[in-house]
């Protein structure tokens, strides 16, 4: 007996084909927004399907070469868009934003990581689609990008940063060679690359192989060893292809730090450069003195060093008229810092609503992830950030100052391990140069004493609490007897 035939399915499409449907109830914010998908060879853009021709395609392919890109702005703006999305790249992004920029539209970089779970995204065409799309209902938030001014600066302070881990590298090959010539000049002096080090390196480059000599090459005013000591590190097996290497090493450190004198110097063009704002907040209610002296330091004086990679030149007068305040005056916070935070965020504080979304950005508050009721973490998130990692890394050596920040650090570091307090003490610095950027108001260093007598007054209202619940009653020793 034959089957009745079933009735026939419709095809089902191809995945990635067609364009992606309008949901119904999202209300449409930016009408006219195009989304970019971002490569390393091409760029495909989606423009909304009634800024074209009936029955051309919405989506376009272009390259990245300068007259493409020029291409694209013109077809965009022909095609009315005023907003566009685009995901953040690599660095692939960074041509095609300045250039739709300076064509006047406004551009929002999305972070990849908030986009990737989205579904559906099989393709480049489906990409820049499903940006459109978003977009245009505003469910896209961009990523911070200071202005102009300061992304120049923020370029020369990481090429800076590069130009010291070169360095760096460096002295670990001079090390190296030293030691395989068992020549152990890196422990009876602080720093090879000091002044009595690169002293006595010179030397034996030179031909030097007398320790008394070498070791006349020393500074008086070194106590990490005797010159006995010295004279006794410096025989060694002097070998020639450690010697060569050793000569290298030492040739390369020298065009390194010569690089970064030029760098320092471009630096300090570009801080020149830089036109402070009048009014950089609303809620400022004088704007600050562009040529107000710099603060005077209460800071203990100390000899600065002639060794390590820090700023030759003192520029806390130029960063007091970039900020409008002295951030040097913040425990921990010194000039190169400063430059580096400044150089990262700027100094609107305006782009965040208040302290603690700033700290928020940086991933330096507590996470919140409760599910029915149950806290699940409290861990702060994952934030790939220069500032917070300086933050954090200055917290450390606050931990060891005698100051008020110092002992916060140390009651969180035993309550919550080193790590904890760390961030801890990061988040302190972080809302301190929020308000002092914001504000526009000198840091007023708050005295132990009193700071001591607060963790006092908290101690003890935690106690009577804690005697309160239990049925009891605190009392002063003198007073109990």
């Amino acid at each position: 007996m034959k089957k009745p035939n079933k009735a026939r399915r419709s095809p089902i499409p191809a995945r990635g084909e067609g364009p992606i449907r309008p949901a119904a109830s999202l209300p449409v914010v930016h009408p006219h927004a195009a989304g970019i998908d971002v490569g390393a060879s091409e760029l495909y853009v989606c423009v909304p399907e009634d800024a074209v021709s009936p029955g051309e395609s919405p989506v376009r392919k272009f390259g990245v070469y300068t007259g493409e890109l020029d291409q694209l702005v013109e077809w965009l703006q022909s095609c009315g868009v005023k907003t566009v999305a685009m995901e953040s790249t690599g660095v692939y992004w960074i041509p095609p934003y300045q250039k739709l920029e300076v064509g006047g539209l406004e551009v929002v970089l999305a972070n990849a990581r908030h986009l990737r779970q989205v579904p559906g995204r099989k393709t480049d065409v489906k990409d820049c689609q499903w940006l459109q799309r978003l977009h245009s209902y505003g469910m896209l938030q961009g990523s911070f990008r200071p202005t102009e001014e300061y992304c120049r600066l923020r370029s020369l302070m990481r090429h800076r940063e590069n130009l010291v881990d070169g360095c760096v590298q460096q002295v670990q090959y001079m090390q190296k060679a030293l030691d395989q010539m068992n020549v152990r000049l890196h422990q009876v002096v602080s720093d090879l690359n000091g002044e009595t080090g690169l002293r006595i390196l010179d030397a034996i480059l030179a031909g030097e192989r007398d320790p008394k000599k070498l070791t006349s090459l020393r500074d008086e005013r070194i106590k990490r060893s005797t010159p006995e000591e010295m004279e006794a590190a410096l025989h060694g097996d002097w070998r020639e292809e450690q010697l060569f290497i050793l000569q290298q090493a030492r040739e390369t450190y020298r065009f390194l730090e010569a690089q970064l004198s030029q760098c320092d110097a471009q630096i300090e063009k570009v801080l020149q450069q830089i036109v402070v704002v009048a009014a950089r907040d609303p809620a400022l209610e004088s704007p600050p003195n562009p040529t107000a002296a710099p603060t005077p330091r209460k800071k203990k004086q100390r000899r600065p060093r002639k060794t390590g990679h820090g700023l030759k030149r003192d520029l806390r007068g130029e960063l007091q008229r970039i900020c409008g305040v002295d951030l040097t005056q913040v425990i921990g916070l010194n000039v190169l810092s400063v430059l580096i935070i400044i150089s990262e965020i700027g100094v609107n504080m305006s782009r965040w609503r208040s302290a603690k979304a700033f700290c928020s950005w940086l991933g330096l508050n507590p996470g919140n992830k409760i599910s029915g009721g149950r806290v699940l973490s409290s861990r702060t998130p994952h934030v790939v950030n220069r500032v917070s990692l300086l933050l954090r890394n200055l917290a450390t050596a606050v931990g060891r100052s005698e100051t008020w920040l110092g002992i916060f650090h140390r009651r969180m570091k035993a309550r919550l391990g080193p790590a904890g307090a760390n961030t801890a003490t990061a988040r302190k610095l972080a809302c301190l140069i929020y308000h002092l950027l914001k504000y526009q108001e000198p840091y007023i260093d708050v005295d132990t004493l009193i700071y001591a007598e607060k963790i006092q007054r908290i101690r003890l209202n935690k106690l009577r609490k804690t005697a309160q619940e239990l049925g009891f009653e605190l009392l002063p020793i003198k007073e109990a007897a």
